[in-house]
C-alpha cells in the first residue's frame, strides 16, 4: 500500500496480531479480510496450530479500529481466549490477502458445536425471491450443522457427511469468495446441489394437526413429534413409546409463542433465543391449553425455538405458510411435542434404516433426509437458578466447546459414572466435555460411550496420559477405564463432583465442598454417600461430615419408591409399631417393616436423595416413582413460602447432621405446609453445617457445591441466601451440569492434578 494514499502527517506501520480461542472454522479470516478491507490495511492473515495469525499495515488509526473492531464486531461463533499485537518492521505490502498454513505446520481445526439458524439465513429461507426458499438445509458460516457431520479433522467437506454432495456453481462460487458469509462454510447447499427431505414440511404439518405421531430427523438425531395440544395424540405417544411419568419438552415458534406457556424471566428469554437454543425449563402458566400428559402435573416445562431450518418449516406451514419473517416475532399458536426418539433408554436414533426398526412402531410416519448424522446428540436443557442458566443436561449448541481451566494440565481421559454418563479429555488449559451419553444400563449405551470416545479422541488428536474414572468397580465406565492400559486413578464420587465445581471455576487449593446427590461409593468401597460435607485439595479430600444414614428397605429398590423410605424414617424416629398403618396401601408393606426391625437387605445410606424421598413418602407425595427424581419434582413444586423449623436439625461432634425433627415434623403436616418447611429447613440446617466447618478448619468463603440435588431450584436459591446470611458464598456448577453428567470433568481434573506416584498402574 503506497504512502501517497494517506495524509503526509500520517505514520504507517505494521502490526502482528495472535488470536486464540475458537476462531477457526467460524469465519474469523474471512471476517480479518472484511475489516482489513474497510479500514484499507494490507496484509495477511491464516490459520495456524495456534489460532489465528494476521499482520496488518496501514496508518495507525487504522490499525487502532482494527484492533478494537476485531474484538467487538467478531463472528458469532468466534471466542476469542487471548489476542497479543506487537508492532514489527513494515513490508509494504499493496494488498489484503487470506493465506493458507505456514509450510509443515497444520491449522488446529477444531470442530465447534452446531448452531441455530441465524437470522440472515432465515431471512433466505423465507424469501420468495431467494433460490434457498424454503429449501431445509440452509446453513452459512455463522450456523448450522459442525460436530454432528464431522467424522474427522481437518473439518473440511470432505470429512463431513456433505462430501457426497457437490456444490453446484452458484454455492461454489459463495465457498470461495471471502466477502461471503458462506466462505468455506463446508455443509453450504442450496436445493440444486444439497440434501432433500423424504416428506415436504406442509405434508408434516397436516398430519400433526391429525394427531399422528411423526419421528423427524434433525441435526443429532430423530425427535418424536405430536401436537403438544391433542390429549389423545399425546396420551397415545407416551403410550407407544413407553415412557414413564417424565416430563416432554415443546417447540413453539418464538419467543413471543413460548410466553402463551410460561412466566419467563430475562435470562430464561436470553437462553431461548441464544444460538445454542437449549431446552429452557420455565415455570408454567395456568391456562396453557397442553395436553396434561405434556407436563404430567409438574409446575414446570421445558421449551425450545427452533433451530433447524426444518423446524422452522414445519411451524410456518402450521402457522400458515405467512410472508417473510415477522411470524416468527409474534405469538403463534402452534406448540410440538418434541421428545428424543430412543426408545427404552436405549441411545438417540440418528440412522434412516435404523429408524424404520426401531421408530414405526411408535411412529405413524418417518421423515429422513439423505445427510447422514454421524454423531448422535441430545438437545441441551438449561435451568435458571439463583440468577444464572445452569445445565441440566449439556450437548447439542455446546459439545464440544471447551471449558477453560486455570492452567495447562496433562492430557487426562475421564470416562464418568454409571447415570447421566459423559466423558471428559483435557488438552492444555481446555476440558473437553461430551455429550449426554446417559444411563449405561445397556450395551447399546455402552457402545455409544465406546463411540464417543473414539470420535473425541479423533477430533480433538489427543493421546492421553492417564486416565479416570469412577470408585465402583462394576460400572461399564469403570471397566472401560480399565482397558486404556494407561495409569489409572479411581475418584471417589463426591471428590469429583466438587472437583468439577473447582475446575470450571478455577479454583485450587483446599475448598468445602458440599455434595449432595443420590448415591455414590463411600471411600473404604462399600458405604453409600449422597449427604456429604468434604474438605478437597485438589486431587485430595477428606470428609468431614455426611447425613445421619436412613436404611434404605429393599436396596435400590427403595429409590423408586419414597413410601419406603418414609416408612424407613418412622423407624428412625422409633415410630415402627406404625408403619403398617401409615402404608397400608402397598404391596410388601408386612416385609418392608421386617426389613427395618431386623436389619436385613436395608442398607444404610447418607444420601440427601433418600432423605427427599422419606420426606415425599411421609407427605403421601408420589409413593411409587416412575423416574429417577419424580416425587422431589412434585415436592419442589409444591413450594409457596419456604419457611424454617428452628432446631430443626441437630450436629454432633463428628459432623453428623441429623434431621430427625424434620422428619418428625413432617408426620404432622400437610403437604403444601410440608414442602414449605422441609425445603427452608433443609437449606438452613445445610448452611449452619457448613458454616461451622468452615470457621473449624479456616477455609475460604466459598462452599462449593454440586450433585443431582441442586438441580432443585427452590433449595439452591435458600441455601444462597443462607450462606450469604452467614457471609459465605455458594459456588455452583454453571458449564457442567452438577448431576452425574459433571462427574467426568472432576474426574478429569483430578487426573490431571494428581501425583505420578499416586497412579495405579494397569
Amino acid at each position: 500500500m503506497a504512502d501517497t494514499l494517506h495524509p503526509p502527517l500520517q505514520r504507517l506501520e505494521r502490526l502482528r496480531v495472535r488470536v486464540r480461542g475458537a476462531v477457526q472454522g467460524v469465519g474469523f479470516r474471512p471476517f480479518v479480510w472484511t475489516l482489513a478491507d474497510e479500514l484499507e490495511l494490507a496484509g495477511w492473515v491464516l490459520n495456524d496450530s495456534d489460532g489465528v495469525l494476521a499482520e496488518v499495515e496501514g496508518p495507525t488509526d487504522a490499525l487502532a479500529a482494527f484492533q478494537t473492531r476485531l474484538t467487538d464486531e467478531a463472528p458469532p461463533l468466534a471466542r476469542i481466549d487471548e489476542l497479543e499485537a506487537r508492532l514489527i518492521e513494515r513490508a509494504d505490502d499493496d494488498t489484503f490477502e487470506i493465506r493458507t498454513s505456514a509450510k509443515g505446520e497444520r491449522a488446529r481445526t477444531m470442530v465447534t458445536a452446531d448452531m441455530a439458524t441465524c437470522d440472515a439465513c432465515l431471512e433466505d429461507i423465507f424469501d420468495r425471491h431467494n433460490r434457498r426458499y424454503l429449501h431445509a438445509f440452509t446453513n452459512c458460516t455463522h450456523c448450522g450443522p459442525r460436530y454432528t457431520i464431522t467424522h474427522q479433522l481437518p473439518y473440511d467437506r470432505s470429512e463431513t457427511s456433505m462430501a457426497p454432495f457437490e456444490m453446484c456453481s452458484n454455492c461454489q462460487g459463495e465457498y470461495e469468495d471471502p466477502s461471503d458469509r458462506r466462505f468455506h462454510a463446508q455443509p453450504n447447499a442450496c436445493p440444486t446441489c444439497g440434501p432433500t427431505l423424504s416428506m415436504e414440511p406442509h405434508e408434516i404439518a397436516a398430519r400433526l394437526k391429525a394427531g399422528e405421531i411423526l419421528a423427524i430427523k434433525g441435526l443429532g438425531g430423530f425427535h418424536l413429534a405430536v401436537d403438544a395440544k391433542n390429549k389423545a395424540a399425546v396420551a397415545r405417544l407416551r403410550a407407544r413409546k413407553q415412557r414413564d411419568g417424565k416430563p416432554f419438552a415443546v417447540m413453539v415458534a418464538g419467543l413471543a409463542s413460548a410466553r402463551q406457556l410460561a412466566r419467563i424471566s430475562d435470562l430464561e428469554a436470553e437462553q431461548l433465543t441464544d444460538r445454542r437454543r437449549p431446552i429452557v425449563i420455565c415455570q408454567s402458566s395456568r391456562d396453557t391449553g397442553l395436553a396434561p400428559g405434556v407436563s404430567n402435573g409438574l409446575s414446570t416445562i421445558g421449551i425450545m425455538l427452533p433451530y433447524a431450518p426444518i423446524h422452522h418449516l414445519i411451524l410456518h406451514a402450521l402457522c400458515g405458510a405467512p410472508d417473510g419473517t415477522d411470524w416468527l416475532e409474534q405469538a403463534q399458536d402452534p406448540v410440538i411435542v418434541m421428545t428424543s426418539a430412543n426408545p427404552g433408554g436405549e441411545p438417540l436414533v440418528i440412522d434412516n434404516d435404523e429408524a424404520t426398526r426401531r421408530l414405526q412402531h411408535i411412529a405413524d410416519a418417518i421423515v429422513t433426509h439423505d445427510r447422514d448424522i454421524v454423531v448422535r446428540c441430545d438437545d441441551s436443557v438449561v435451568r435458571e437458578i439463583a440468577g444464572a442458566p445452569v445445565y441440566l443436561r449439556r450437548a447439542r449448541g455446546v459439545t464440544p466447546d471447551p471449558i477453560q481451566l486455570a492452567h495447562e494440565v496433562p492430557s487426562a481421559i475421564a470416562m464418568g459414572g454409571h447415570l447421566k454418563n459423559t466423558i471428559c479429555i483435557t488438552r492444555g488449559r481446555e476440558a473437553f466435555l461430551s455429550q449426554h451419553i446417559g444411563d449405561l444400563d445397556n450395551p447399546s449405551t455402552f457402545a455409544f460411550l465406546r463411540e464417543t470416545v473414539s470420535h473425541m479422541l479423533s477430533i480433538l488428536e489427543v493421546a492421553p496420559e492417564r486416565v479416570a474414572c469412577d470408585l465402583h468397580p462394576d460400572f461399564l465406565s469403570t471397566r472401560l477405564a480399565e482397558e486404556f492400559g494407561l495409569p489409572l486413578i479411581r475418584v471417589q464420587h463426591h471428590h469429583a463432583h466438587i472437583a468439577a465445581v473447582a475446575a470450571e471455576h478455577g479454583l485450587r487449593g483446599p475448598h468445602l465442598g458440599l455434595a449432595l446427590d443420590g448415591f455414590g461409593l463411600g471411600e473404604n468401597g462399600t458405604d453409600s454417600w449422597g449427604g456429604e460435607l468434604l474438605i478437597c485439595d485438589d486431587a485430595h479430600f477428606k470428609r468431614v461430615g455426611h447425613f445421619s444414614p436412613l436404611k434404605q428397605p429393599g436396596g435400590d429398590v427403595a429409590a423408586r419408591a419414597p413410601w419406603r423410605m418414609g416408612a424407613a424414617a418412622m423407624h428412625k424416629l422409633g415410630l415402627q409399631d406404625k408403619i403398617l398403618n401409615q402404608f397400608d396401601a402397598h404391596v410388601g408393606v408386612e416385609l418392608v417393616a421386617a426389613m427395618l426391625e431386623r436389619d436385613l437387605i436395608a442398607p444404610e445410606t447418607s444420601s440427601a436423595g433418600r432423605l427427599f424421598d422419606a420426606a415425599c413418602g411421609l407427605l403421601g407425595i408420589k409413593p411409587i416413582a416412575s423416574f429417577e427424581g419424580e416425587a422431589p419434582m412434585a415436592l419442589e413444586a409444591l413450594v409457596t413460602t419456604p419457611w424454617v423449623l428452628e432446631d430443626g436439625w441437630r450436629i454432633d461432634e463428628d459432623g453428623v447432621l441429623d434431621w430427625s425433627d424434620l422428619l418428625s415434623a413432617l408426620m404432622r403436616a400437610d403437604i403444601v405446609a410440608g414442602a414449605n418447611v422441609f425445603h427452608g429447613t433443609l437449606a438452613a440446617g445445610l448452611a449452619d453445617w457448613a458454616a461451622q466447618a468452615q470457621a473449624r478448619a479456616d477455609l475460604p468463603k466459598q462452599v462449593l457445591a454440586a450433585g443431582g440435588c441442586f438441580q432443585n431450584r427452590v433449595l439452591s436459591e435458600c441455601l444462597t441466601s443462607e450462606l450469604e446470611a452467614r457471609g459465605l458464598e455458594l459456588v455452583l456448577p454453571k458449564q457442567a451440569p452438577a448431576n452425574d453428567g459433571g462427574l467426568s470433568l472432576g474426574q478429569a481434573w483430578i487426573a490431571a492434578l494428581a501425583a505420578p506416584e499416586t497412579l495405579e498402574v494397569i
